[in-house]
This record gives C-alpha cells, structure tokens and sequence, in this order.
C-alpha cells in the first residue's frame, strides 16, 4: 500500500512540473517559411560565402558568378553603338547641308518671282528653281529614312547592352530575405545556371505554431487571442512561451494520420496557426503544446 501512495505521489509530482499540471488544448509542429534561392546567370561559381546556419541580412552580397564572357560581349555592343552612333551624325550632317542648299534655292526662288513680275525672267528659270527645291527635299526625306534605320539599329543595340548589364548584375548573388541558412546546395567553382538551388533560407525570429482543434473549441479562439505555448526544456519539464493566434482554417478536416489513436484520426477538426517569438530554442519540426487564455 506504500508503495502504491509513492507511485501516486511520482506521478502528481511528473505532472506538476509539466505545463502546471494543466492539460494542454492542442498539439503540433514549429514551421517557419523556407525559401530555396537559385541562381540567375550561367557560369562558374567564383565565390559563395555562406554556411549552414549562419544568419544572413536582406540584400547581403554572398556570391559572384563569372562576368568575363558578358563583359566581352558588353564591350563589343558598346564598341558597336559608337559606330552607329557616328553613322548618326553624319547622316545628321547631311540634313543640314541640304537644309541649307534648300534656304539658298528659296532665295533664289522669291528673287526670280521679283524678276518675273519685272519681266526680266522667264517662266523656264522660275520652273527650274522649284524643280530643284523639289529635289532637295526628296533627298531630305530620303536622309531621314536613312537616319531612322540606323537610329533602329542603335536602339537594338541599347536594349542589348541593358540586357547584358542586367545579366551581369544577376551574377551578383544577393540574399534577398533575412533568415537563417538552413541548407546549402552548391560550393564554389561549381557550374551555375538559372534555376540551380543555392541554398535554403527561412527567417526564424518568429515561428508558426501549427496545430488542430475540434469544432467544440473553435467558438471559443479568435485571431490575434494569446496563448500559452509550451516546448520541452528536458524529460522532466517544459518552457512556457506567449504565442498568438494569426489563422484558423476556414475549412474542417480530418486529423493528419500522423496522429496515432484512430480515435482522434477520424475526427473533423480545424487547423490553425499561433505566432511565437524565438528566443534560440524554437526549431523547425519541434513539437509544441497550447493552453489557450480564458
């Protein structure tokens, strides 16, 4: 019989240094949102300074990618710009002389109508002078179309180098969110295309707590109420945590098979997640507890 009482008394004791002998509301898993970031250029990996947990900032420099091909090529379409650019200005040139042909010739023109009406000119010059002001301007826009295809070539060529620039910015490795490396896929000197995983990032300061609830709960938990969260500190005992409820399933479902008694499988519950600060401990797939406030 005294045996019995101090098994009695182990237990209570167990009990007591778990959640305050308060039996939990719902149960789950620590998730936090993984990103995986890939490369954007082809070439080979120069440098890639990052390693499994190490804590990166937003738009913080990892990596570079190879540039001498898209530097190459970017010093050929800058070398061809400036050619066309050239045809551009003469073409520009010739507009002008033949501008100024066609002000001369309208010069003569107004002083040979003077002459007519004098009648000290005939018709045939007056004919003559209009003929040529007639073909300058032919020539004009003859020059212009000229000038419009090589000012076409010369924006082909500006979009090209904007696109090769752009290729080479991407060669740039920038973590683009702040986070905790959680997996790293590629090593320096390794050949980088579009679309290779580098590695496997995930901000941690804040976990999602996700777990289910039955419908006789659901009335009574809302968003942004506060809970109780609780993760094991060793066998013995817990770490209490505040969590705050930022979703519920708008929809039932039936519990995840990860659940062990099929009692609790085959019933339709709600899923929901609680927010919760990281203090160091909270890792993703830990297991956690709830006590919902009153």
């Amino acid at each position: 019989m005294r045996k019995l009482i101090y098994i009695i008394l182990i237990a209570i004791g167990i009990g007591s240094c778990s959640n305050n002998g308060e039996k939990a509301d719902a149960y789950g898993n620590f998730e936090a949102t993984e990103t995986i970031i890939s490369a954007e250029a082809t070439g080979k990996l120069l440098s890639f300074n990052i390693e499994n947990g190490q804590q990166l900032k937003k738009q913080e420099l990892i990596g570079q990618v190879d540039t001498v091909i898209l530097s190459l090529k970017l010093k050929r379409l800058v070398a061809a710009k400036g050619e066309i650019a050239a045809n551009t200005n003469d073409i520009l040139a010739q507009i002008n002389v033949l501008k100024e042909q066609k002000n001369v010739m309208n010069i003569e023109k107004n002083r040979i109508e003077n002459l007519i009406a004098d009648s000290a000119a005939t018709g045939k010059q007056y004919d003559d002078i209009k003929g040529k002001i007639r073909v300058i301007d032919y020539q004009i826009e003859s020059v212009k179309v000229k000038n419009s295809t090589v000012l076409s070539k010369l924006n082909q060529v500006n979009a090209q180098i904007e696109e090769v620039e752009e290729l080479i910015w991407k060669c740039k490795i920038y973590n683009p969110i702040k986070g905790t490396v959680l997996q790293k896929y590629a090593e320096t000197y390794e050949l980088v295309m579009p679309g290779k995983a580098l590695y496997k990032i995930a901000d941690m300061s804040q976990m999602e707590l996700k777990v289910y609830i039955d419908g006789a709960q659901l009335p009574n938990i809302k968003i942004g109420q506060k809970a109780k969260v609780f993760i094991d500190k060793n066998e013995d005992t817990n770490t209490e945590l505040i969590g705050t409820v930022s979703w519920i399933s708008p929809t039932a479902e039936f519990t995840p098979k990860i659940i062990q008694t099929k009692e609790e499988r085959v019933k339709l519950v709600y899923a929901l997640k609680l927010l919760v600060k990281n203090d160091g401990n909270l890792k993703i797939g830990m297991p956690g507890e709830v006590i919902f406030n009153e």
